[in-house]
């Protein structure tokens, strides 16, 4: 059986894999894993989560150093890779927008170069994906895409499958549905599950349809799988079939104007009661947060027995601990006994 279809508590039980192969990796793009790499992190993150539950503070990365880049607000990315960091006994520096010179009076290059020298691990949300490529190009310590906000934002979608296990104990074969503008979560959304053996459905607006090339992508991964990748205008048909059913924001920070016109062109692609009417018993409601109600989803979804939202949200936490502890590595087995299962495995 393979690990797409296992549980949360069947990967508890299980021995972690050798997790060496990761230190010194970035984590820019979710497409540079193998699903099964992708799954061996969430693997982590269970156990972590299994962890932290008795013991919130694991000084794994005693003395280590994270630098958060944020060029957009952020809260739920921002508290997480913080806390977590903290968690694992390291320090976070956020550095918030205008407080670098990054991307204007110095070079991202040079910037890079410089923040390796003081840290050992940079989270960065950017404007734009071209900008964290570069970061991870010049930089000589591990890069993590906090979300590049052009493109895609891959630690929140790993994230989900981590909470799609905690849920139903499979990835593998199930049906996850999109609705909304082809933005970088829908790139996201459609990227990682499709890698990691889900038939996606993906509903956008005539107006705001996503690239070509996150499409390419997805139909490599389906074909490698044996899994569906359904593209349409139509949520009814999306969601129809669909295990998951995901949603993000609409509009942010834009004009009123702009809002309006939105709201116009994507009312029927709100998740709302008479839609969900429509969707197969014991589908699953997803939405990355900030939620705008009453535009893209209804509270009773969102505050529904069917929504997802406040453990995937509070799961970023875990999987990013995965992610960040993979990535930096530990250089000698803790001492600490309650360590020594996760440090063997960071070792071997």
């Amino acid at each position: 059986m393979s690990t797409a279809q296992l549980g949360t508590a069947e990967l508890r039980a299980r021995p972690l894999p050798s997790l060496a192969k990761f230190r010194g990796r970035d984590f820019v793009s979710d497409q540079d894993f193998t699903c099964e790499e992708l799954l061996e992190l969430i693997h982590l993150a269970v156990v972590l989560k299994e962890l932290w539950a008795r013991k919130p503070v694991t000084p794994f990365l005693l003395g280590k150093h994270l630098g958060m880049i944020f060029e957009d607000p952020s809260t739920r990315t921002r508290i997480s890779f913080e806390t977590g960091m903290v968690e694992l006994g390291g320090h976070a520096v956020y550095l918030r927008p205008g407080e670098m010179h990054l991307p204007a009076r110095e070079s991202i290059a040079d910037t890079a170069r410089v923040l390796s020298r003081f840290l050992h691990c940079i989270e960065a949300r950017t404007h734009t994906v071209a900008v964290l490529r570069e970061l991870a190009q010049y930089a000589t310590v591990p890069v993590i895409n906090g979300e590049a906000g052009d493109y895609d934002h891959p630690i929140q979608s790993v994230s989900d499958a981590l909470t799609i296990l905690e849920y139903d104990g499979r990835l593998e074969g199930a049906t996850m549905a999109f609705l909304g503008n082809g933005d970088c979560m829908c790139n996201s959304v459609i990227m990682t599950f499709s890698l990691l053996g889900m038939n996606v459905n993906v509903a956008t607006p005539p107006h705001f349809p996503f690239r070509d090339e996150i499409r390419a992508v997805a139909e490599r991964n389906c074909a490698a799988y044996g899994t569906r990748l359904l593209v349409t205008d139509d949520p009814v048909e999306a969601v129809r079939d669909a295990d998951y059913v995901y949603t993000s924001l609409w509009w942010w920070e834009d004009s009123e104007e702009y809002v309006a016109e939105i709201r116009r062109k994507n009312r029927t692609f709100q998740v709302n009661a008479e839609l969900w009417s429509l969707t197969k018993p014991g589908a699953l409601f997803m939405h990355c947060l900030p939620a705008v109600r009453g535009d893209e989803v209804t509270d009773e979804i969102i505050d529904g027995p069917a929504s997802m939202v406040w453990d995937m949200a509070e799961n970023r936490k875990h999987l990013q601990k995965a992610v960040l502890l993979a990535l930096v590595g530990i250089d000698e087995l803790p001492g600490d006994p309650d360590l020594q299962k996760i440090g063997r495995a960071l070792l071997s």
